[in-house]
């Protein structure tokens, strides 16, 4: 019964594992930059979320969704697909962090930390759906035949 739902719920399992590691890298970034040494919001976001997307590229290829490609042309096609569709969560990722601390008011280290962490579950469930269903999708096509 295990082994039928680790088999059944195996995707899911690795990148919510994988999200949570890229949420840390991406939370861990940001601290240190916003926060941390007082650098402008919108920047330590976008360098937050460039490191927590290599992360994610790399984790979700190899360990999330299997890609097996091996040519060169598939695997810009392929990367060039992750950091877009990375790039529309990243627009959403601007906009939480944005209204929460700016708007809101919400700029406390803790508060942003919570905006920063409501921010992310947003962008992991985005990014889900994104990667499964329109990023690795071809991918997995070829490697099942």
């Amino acid at each position: 019964m295990i082994k039928d739902l680790w088999m059944k719920y195996k995707s899911i399992i690795a990148y919510l594992f994988w999200g949570v590691v890229t949420t840390i890298v991406n939370l861990a970034v940001f601290q240190i930059l916003s926060p941390g040494l007082h650098w402008n919001v919108a920047l330590s976001t976008v360098i937050a979320w460039f490191a927590s997307v290599l992360v994610a590229y790399f984790t979700n290829k190899v360990w999330v969704f299997g890609s097996h490609y091996t040519t060169v042309s598939d695997f810009v096609v392929e990367i060039f697909r992750f950091f877009f569709y990375r790039g529309l969560t990243l627009v959403i990722d601007l906009i939480i962090t944005y209204v929460g601390i700016k708007v809101l008011k919400f700029d406390t280290p803790l508060q942003q930390f919570i905006v920063k962490f409501v921010d992310n579950v947003v962008v992991v469930i985005a990014n889900y759906i994104f990667s499964k269903w329109l990023i690795f999708k071809d991918n997995r096509d070829i490697a099942d035949k």
